[in-house]
């Protein structure tokens, strides 16, 4: 991993010291270095398309080049600001995007979900026109490289963008920061859940390890995998898949395992049940008000008021988010038949259960056997 410590030397020297994006794990030391050591200059987004319109924002105020950094499975939300926002022939916004390259080349090749992703992303900026550089892990390089990419800025008024692959912004290891803000882990709520909904309950869960999590009970309690739909990538979409089941579906219970900063990804998709009857839909949002997947940086998941959010669109609740094994137990049995489309805030602590390994399994085998499990007559 390049010493973080001049990373961020290099760009001071270039003028760029204002950072937003959404953690990646393959830049969590990037992500790290700037939460820890320049935390008023660091504003993480609920999307990249959030993030690149504070930085233009930024540098309408100040003129200074931002830095937005995301994965590359972000570029998609960041198409249509930097196409129609921060584009040359429209308001002319200079920022350095720093862009996590998963699926690069046969780097994971377990995670089919980000290979079409890894080999489309610097034609996706070719595109858009934004001349790109790929990092090596080497440091005297990067300086150079950001030299020229701020000098780019600079000139033309255009973004720059810089491709980190695995290792380059990332140690080997990530962080495990345990909390013990509240007394449920995910992987104990997700299990209560189970324990409380009906056998044939559909379960979508929630890019990160909500997936592996659920993935890894299953085999634990002997249970089928056939009512589960785990969402391995694109994040904050789990609770639409939900939702689209549900409305086919309406004799099945349908469950959401969402994640904090996932839900506010996309959070207008709260708004669809205000007009769509889904009686059979409760939506959970595992809480632990962080980033855990990449890195365990903070979201804003323990300072909105999530349940208030979904009363005012639509869901019936408890009125408070659970914070204990028995509230959970309690809202489950409230909601889970009150003919309402609902939604629990479940607090959680931090911390990854290190004991579980990746999750390999056949992509299409598991899909196609959840559409069997919907579609039997």
């Amino acid at each position: 991993m390049l010493d973080q410590k001049l990373v961020f030397e290099a760009l001071a020297e270039q003028g760029v010291t204002y950072f937003t994006g959404v953690p990646d794990s393959y830049l969590n030391g990037f992500c790290n270095y700037a939460l820890a050591n320049f935390p008023s200059r660091n504003i993480i987004a609920a999307n990249e398309g959030n993030a690149v319109g504070i930085a233009c924002g930024h540098y309408f105020a100040t003129k200074e080049i931002p830095l937005v950094y995301m994965q590359n499975s972000g570029l998609g939300n960041v198409v249509n600001p930097l196409a129609s926002l921060a584009e040359h022939d429209v308001y002319a916004v200079p920022m350095i995007l720093l862009i996590g390259w998963r699926g690069q080349g046969n780097t994971e090749p377990n995670h089919p979900q980000h290979r079409l992703q890894g080999e489309i992303t610097p034609g996706m900026l070719d595109v858009m026109h934004i001349p790109y550089s790929i990092l090596k892990d080497d440091d005297a390089d990067f300086r150079a490289v950001i030299e020229k990419a701020a000098a780019y800025c600079r000139e033309n008024r255009r973004s720059y963008a810089l491709i980190a692959p695995k290792g380059v912004m990332a140690a080997a290891e990530k962080a495990n920061n345990v909390d013990d803000v509240y007394p449920m882990s995910r992987e104990e709520a997700i299990e209560v859940i189970l324990d409380h909904m009906p056998a044939d309950t559909v379960y979508s869960a929630t890019t990160g390890r909500a997936t592996r999590e659920l993935f890894f009970l299953r085999e634990r309690r002997n249970e089928t995998k056939a009512h589960d739909y785990l969402n391995v990538g694109s994040m904050g979409h789990a609770s639409s898949v939900a939702l689209g089941i549900a409305l086919e579906k309406p004799e099945r219970h349908v469950v959401c395992l969402d994640g904090d900063s996932a839900c506010m990804m996309h959070m207008g998709a709260m708004t669809m049940v205000s007009k769509l009857d889904a009686p059979n839909f409760l939506h959970v949002v595992l809480n632990n008000g962080a980033h855990e997947s990449v890195g365990g940086q903070p979201s804003a998941g323990h300072k909105v008021d999530f349940t208030k959010i979904a009363e005012a669109c639509g869901y019936a609740t408890v009125g408070k988010a659970a914070e204990t094994e028995q509230e959970l137990i309690d809202a489950i049995e409230q909601l889970k038949d009150c003919g309402r489309a609902a939604f629990i805030d479940c607090r959680i602590h931090k911390g990854l259960n290190s004991k579980l390994p990746p999750i390999i399994f056949d992509h299409r085998a598991a899909i196609d056997e959840l559409i069997a499990d919907l579609n039997e007559k």
